[in-house]
This record gives C-alpha cells, sequence and structure tokens, in this order.
C-alpha cells in the first residue's frame, strides 16, 4: 500500500513543476451551506487539472530506456493532457488513447502538447483495451491514470497543501473515478490528521466504487457530465487505500452535478468540469434533502479540474436560469386575430419581463380553429416574477401558464 514518505517524496519532488493552487474559504457557500467551505482550486493549474501531479511524480521515475522508447495513457481527457504536458517538458515520445466520448476541449488540449492521439472505444475501458494492444506492439510504458502507487502519491501532495494551509479540517470531499486521487488524498491526510473524515464522491450512473463498499453490483450508464469519473472498474490499488482508510462514499445525480457547476461559475466566478463539481453536488444534495451531517463542519472540497466543452456550459447556464427562475417559457392561448399578440406582449412589459423568442402553434394544438397557443421565452428576476407575469394574463382574459418544463 501507499505510505506517507511516498506522498512526502512526491511533494519535494513536484515543487516547481505543477502549480500550489490556492485554497481559499468561500463565504457565499458556506453561508448557503451551513459550513465553512474551502475550495481547493486545482482546476487552476496548467493543463486545468490536478493529474499533471501524479503523471509527472510517476514519469520522473523512469529509466533511460524508458524515456527514449516512449509511454502510453489511456485516458477520458485531463490524464491525458498531464501525461502530454510532462512529456513534452521532459522531452519523452507519448501516445495517448481516448475514448471517442472524450469533449472536443480535452482532445484539442492534449493535441496541442505536440503527442500521438487515437480515439477509440465508446467506454473508457474500450480505450484501455486498445491501449494494451499498442504498448504491447511498440514496447512503450503505460502510465496509468490511477492504479498505480506513484500516481497515487502525486495526487496525494493535493491533501498535504490544503492541511498545510488549514489544518483545522473536519473532513475533505474528493470526488473518485478509478481512485488515484482519493487514495493519496486519504493516506496524506490521515496520516497529519487521524480523526478528519475523507469523503468520495461517484456519479450514480458511474457507482463503482460505491457498489463495491456496499457488496453491490455496479450498473452502468452510457453517459455522464461527469466523464472524468466515467470509470467502470476501479484500481486494485486504489479500492484497499478507498476500503482502509476512506469514511463514506455519496452517490450524486446529473442534475446535482449541473447545478454545482453553474453554482460555482455564478458564485466563485470559476469554470469546473462535472468531475470537479460532484463534492459540492453532494453538498447541495444534503442540504436539499434536509440532511444535517456537514452542517458546521470545516470541509475542503477539491476542484479537481476545468475543462469543460464551452457549448456544454452554455446549455448548462441556460438550464440554470430556467432552475433559478430567470429564464422562463409561457404559454398563452390567443384569438387568432389582430391585436391579441399585441395586447399579451404588452402585458407582459408592463411586468418587466423581457421578451426573448416567441413561437406560434397554429395546427399542432388541441385548441380550436382559430385559436393559436404561442410561447413566449422571457428573461425574469425570479419564480414570483413569473408567477406575477402570468396573474397578469389571466386576469387580462389570457389562459397562462408555465411551461419551463
Amino acid at each position: 500500500m501507499i505510505e506517507f514518505s511516498d506522498v512526502l517524496a512526491a511533494r519535494d519532488a513536484l515543487r516547481g513543476q505543477v502549480h500550489k493552487t490556492p485554497f481559499s474559504l468561500s463565504r457565499t457557500l458556506s453561508e448557503i451551506l451551513g459550513a465553512q467551505i474551502w475550495l481547493k482550486f486545482e482546476n487552476l493549474q496548467f493543463t486545468a487539472s490536478f493529474k499533471e501531479r501524479g503523471a509527472y511524480n510517476r514519469m520522473r521515475q523512469l529509466t533511460a530506456d524508458e524515456r527514449a522508447a516512449g509511454v502510453i495513457a489511456v485516458s477520458a481527457g485531463n490524464h491525458a493532457q498531464g501525461v502530454a504536458y510532462h512529456a513534452q517538458r521532459m522531452g519523452v515520445p507519448a501516445v495517448i488513447v481516448m475514448p471517442r466520448f472524450t469533449p472536443t476541449v480535452k482532445v484539442a488540449n492534449t493535441r496541442r502538447f505536440g503527442v500521438e492521439v487515437e480515439l477509440a472505444g465508446d467506454t473508457f475501458d474500450d480505450a484501455r483495451a486498445r491501449m494494451l494492444e499498442i504498448a504491447q506492439a511498440r514496447g512503450l510504458t503505460i502510465i496509468h491514470p490511477y492504479d498505480d502507487l506513484a500516481i497515487m502519491a502525486g495526487q496525494g501532495t493535493v491533501a498535504i497543501e490544503m492541511l498545510e494551509d488549514q489544518p483545522d479540517l473536519d473532513m475533505i470531499i474528493v470526488s473518485v473515478g478509478g481512485g488515484g486521487l482519493i487514495s493519496g488524498v486519504a493516506v496524506a491526510a490521515k496520516e497529519i490528521n487521524p480523526a478528519i473524515e475523507i469523503v468520495g464522491v461517484q456519479t450514480e450512473r458511474f457507482p463503482s466504487m460505491y457498489a463495491l463498499r456496499h457488496g453491490e453490483s455496479a450498473g452502468v450508464g452510457q453517459y455522464t457530465i461527469a466523464e472524468g469519473i466515467a470509470v467502470k472498474t476501479p484500481g486494485t490499488l486504489t479500492r484497499e487505500v478507498v476500503a482502509d482508510k476512506v469514511d463514506h462514499i455519496e452517490l450524486v445525480s446529473e442534475s446535482d452535478i449541473e447545478h454545482a457547476i453553474v453554482m460555482l461559475l455564478e458564485i466563485e466566478k470559476t469554470v469546473v468540469e462535472g468531475a470537479g463539481a460532484a463534492g459540492l453536488a453532494a453538498l447541495l444534495r444534503d442540504k436539499e434533502a434536509g440532511g444535517t451531517r456537514y452542517l458546521g463542519k470545516r470541509i475542503g472540497l477539491v476542484l479537481t479540474g476545468g475543462n469543460i466543452d464551452p457549448l456544454t456550459l452554455g446549455e448548462l447556464i441556460e438550464r440554470g436560469m430556467v432552475r433559478a427562475g430567470r429564464l422562463a417559457r409561457i404559454r398563452v392561448d390567443l384569438r387568432d386575430l389582430p391585436g391579441a399578440l399585441a395586447r399579451a406582449t404588452t402585458l407582459i412589459a408592463d411586468a418587466q419581463a423581457n421578451i426573448t423568442e416567441v413561437h406560434h402553434q397554429r395546427a399542432f394544438t388541441t385548441l380550436p380553429v382559430q385559436n393559436v397557443e404561442v410561447d413566449f421565452v422571457m428573461q425574469t428576476r425570479g419564480h414570483d416574477h413569473i408567477a406575477e407575469v402570468i396573474s397578469r394574463l389571466n386576469a387580462a382574459g389570457f389562459s397562462a401558464s408555465n411551461h419551463d418544463h
């Protein structure tokens, strides 16, 4: 099993090779959640992910012959970028195998480092099988994304930095895919403070480590917005550490993660990908369910990465605005006569809502002939404001209702 001395050695080796990222108290999130919420901004690493830490710690241990032959890695994106970045810096040839579902931004960023990239398979495990074929055929050294002691030790340096900055944390919450990060964090944090709680978070669609802990079979989905932790099979080495040193593993839904991404963007002005927002998602889920286990605690969250596709982020922002009542779709039934639409839009304007889209529906409706359904998409101040707009329309004789779902 990985030892604390391995993490300390990695910490010394990583000085000057990766950033010591900020670890800051979020006053607003703390107020919302009723706890002290400290954020470790690993999304501010050069490749926007903590994965640089483990990648360098493993690659610095390559022999001269291994460096000359080159390395290979399989990754949904962040490990790929970490390996590619350090391979370029160290002058080591590298091949990266990525699943076909990997976000375009991660593929492009990996290729930017001048490495060979191959897209293969619909899942991480399919891509891994292809990686093994190439490694054997070409004699390349595999840099595993998580199931490697040097990788785990490198990732564990995150916990040392967190506890140097804030020694009295009660808990560290970490997203879990293959388990490399949480293994290193748990070993380091428990050595520094044996009383600290280590909590892992997985998605309901890829609950592999959670299922192992609870003796269940892990059915997995085809897609999650947290593709960085979409791992069917956790590591052999990591699962032993998790079983020994991790206190709890929580599950979160896709909507929990979406909510957390938008909240971090809005409150902290920081871009975090799905896997990086999983820790906050767990806190939000617990609060919405009326839970109390996190109340009053000093909690460190690792914002593991920020490599989210800009188009996905745009969609999430719009959905977040709908959730907050700041973007609404109201359906109004009108007589299809001159002036009817103008009357409705005037009422909406008088209520201080801003119309951004108007959609007429004449054919695909159950309304009588010479009636029309009109959907107004509008910017509003919140749910009370939406109710006010609907009330004004109904009071004026229109039939109006909220159709934002």
